[in-house]
């Protein structure tokens, strides 16, 4: 297969998020999605088999798709068109949104389902807490209508809760786009270990701290942060436990 250095970038990275994923135990079967555009002016995009483990795919096995859904080139996989109903509404309307990725965890999904949200009760849930957006519950994500009210929930902002269903982050870059949904997912299981205690017996940050970290954390630090440490320190941790991502 013929491809660009940017897209076959692009496929190892993607296909590194999908075996982080898998490591840190967020998958859910195949039931969830993590998408890459793919660099140009086409606006195709990769994500993941629909018939294949996150720890088993590969940068070779990802399947690129038309903003419709179609696959441009040969694939043997199916696409969950759920996924593509959500990942295609973001990467159509935010053309910083290279990345987005999805994920059904317990404790995301918990959050999920909080009246309050996601609570500012901890160091990683301020850091993430000032660019989550929020988006209700509409059932399983096939309707092409609600695209329109995705991406208007979501706005500017670069992670979302979506209720009673998951969790939702963008990034300009795949590196950027996990990292943001590290956190997002760190903060939910705290919150959701924390609340053992009860909520009338956590520990509320002094006024005013939230909005100090939400200005030590701009969007720009974070990418920083992704590009030149995190990711690269997570691809070499790859390259440690198994390569065959790359393949």
């Amino acid at each position: 297969m013929e491809m660009s250095a940017e897209e076959a970038q692009a496929r190892v990275d993607l296909a590194a998020a999908f075996r982080l994923v898998a490591h840190y135990g967020w998958d859910d079967l195949i039931f969830t999605h993590l998408s890459c555009r793919v660099p140009g002016p086409e606006h195709h995009f990769l994500i993941n088999p629909y018939d294949m483990m996150f720890e088993e795919i590969t940068a070779s096995s990802l399947v690129k798709i038309d903003v419709e859904g179609n696959p441009v080139g040969p694939s043997d996989h199916p696409v969950n068109p759920a996924g593509f109903t959500i990942h295609s509404a973001i990467h159509m309307s935010r053309e910083d949104a290279m990345a987005v990725m999805h994920l059904h965890t317990p404790h995301g999904q918990a959050v999920s389902a909080m009246e309050f949200g996601l609570l500012p009760h901890t160091q990683t849930a301020m850091i993430a807490k000032h660019t989550v957006a929020y988006h209700d519950y509409e059932g399983i994500a096939t309707d092409l209508d609600e695209r329109e009210r995705l991406v208007q929930d979501l706005g500017e902002k670069h992670a979302m809760i979506l209720r009673n269903h998951g969790t939702l982050a963008v990034g300009a870059t795949v590196g950027e786009c996990f990292l943001r949904l590290y956190f997002l997912e760190r903060a939910c299981q705290a919150q959701v270990m924390m609340l053992a205690a009860g909520h009338d017996r956590l520990n509320t940050p002094p006024q005013g701290v939230e909005q100090k970290v939400a200005g030590q954390t701009p969007p720009a630090m974070v990418a920083m942060a992704a590009g030149a440490l995190a990711w690269p320190a997570l691809l070499r941790k790859l390259d440690r436990m198994d390569p065959s991502f790359r393949n």
